[in-house]
């Protein structure tokens, strides 16, 4: 069987599908006459951290509340740890932790108490593996959810997802209202955590260093379409700020994503062809974040 990708995706058409934990196919999916996701297709492979980077409003939350089945897609496939699936049935979210951008708990429950609530849905729940969390992630056993601030909640659904050791790990924008301090010590936590556990995690965001501080692999997503899917270190390869003096008119193949002023574009092509055109060294390279801005400004002139 093969995989069909993204033209600039980095994964083989025919990669082995145990190395594919989760694709998607064509999704296309629309609220009246908004198209919220369009031909989104993306690849993750196992064991990686993959990123899912986009403006608020892109997509993200369609497309991940697609992927658990509390969307139905207009059009698409979605296959998760080797399953096609139409919907996720309760035997495959066993094998999903999954974080929602906002967190709903019984507020009157314990954090140790959740746990064993929880734990009983999960035939796999490891309780030692949650009493570890609630400590690393210093969550106090017996406080009450209620007496919780926004960040240790968001730590507390991370130890409820990650207890029952799935393969698996769905988190929509998770540091998504956190100061920078909080937000600093949950990436740190989850990327130890997902390294020791040897799972796959993909994430929402729309914080360009999230992505740069996490990710092994990524997606850009602008309005529901992937204009970018493949690594950090390929993506700043191929976008590069550029003198039109240099070269005009441009070869084959390059792209201006932006104008900056009378001379200055940044422009697309793929990483070998900058060489093979010997206009590495003309070129400079970008931040990630001017990277991402002109890619999702660029995709709208196309």
């Amino acid at each position: 069987m093969e995989i069909a990708v993204l033209e600039n995706s980095e994964i083989s058409p025919t990669e082995p599908i145990s190395q594919v934990v989760l694709a998607l196919r064509g999704l296309y999916r629309s609220f009246g006459t908004v198209r919220a996701i369009q031909g989104l297709d993306l690849t993750v492979r196992r064991g990686e951290i993959y990123g899912f980077l986009g403006r608020n409003g892109a997509g993200k939350t369609t497309t991940i509340r697609s992927l658990m089945g509390i969307l139905r897609p207009d059009a698409g496939t979605i296959e998760i740890l080797g399953s096609s699936v139409d919907r996720v049935r309760p035997e495959l979210k066993r094998n999903i932790g999954y974080v929602a951008q906002e967190q709903h708990f019984y507020s009157w429950m314990t954090c140790r108490g959740i746990g064993r609530f929880v734990g009983g849905f999960y035939p796999n729940w490891d309780a030692f593996e949650f009493e570890r969390l609630l400590d690393v992630f210093e969550l106090p056993p017996r406080r009450r959810i209620s007496s919780l601030s926004h960040g240790m909640r968001v730590k507390l659904a991370l130890a409820l997802a990650t207890a029952p050791r799935p393969p698996l790990l769905i988190l929509d924008e998770p540091t998504s209202g956190l100061d920078p301090v909080a937000r600093r010590e949950f990436s740190d936590l989850l990327t130890v955590h997902a390294r020791a556990a040897n799972q796959t995690v993909f994430f929402s965001t729309h914080l360009v260093e999230e992505v740069e501080r996490l990710a092994d692999r990524l997606c850009i997503l602008d309005r529901g379409r992937a204009v970018y899917e493949g690594s950090l270190g390929t993506l700043r390869e191929s976008v590069r700020l550029l003198d039109s003096s240099a070269c005009d008119p441009l070869p084959p193949d390059f792209h201006v994503l932006q104008r900056l002023g009378d001379t200055d574009l940044i422009v697309r092509a793929e990483p070998a062809r900058w060489v093979e055109a010997s206009l590495t060294d003309r070129g400079r390279a970008l931040p990630l974040n001017e990277i991402f801005i002109a890619m999702v400004t660029g995709s709208r002139g196309r």
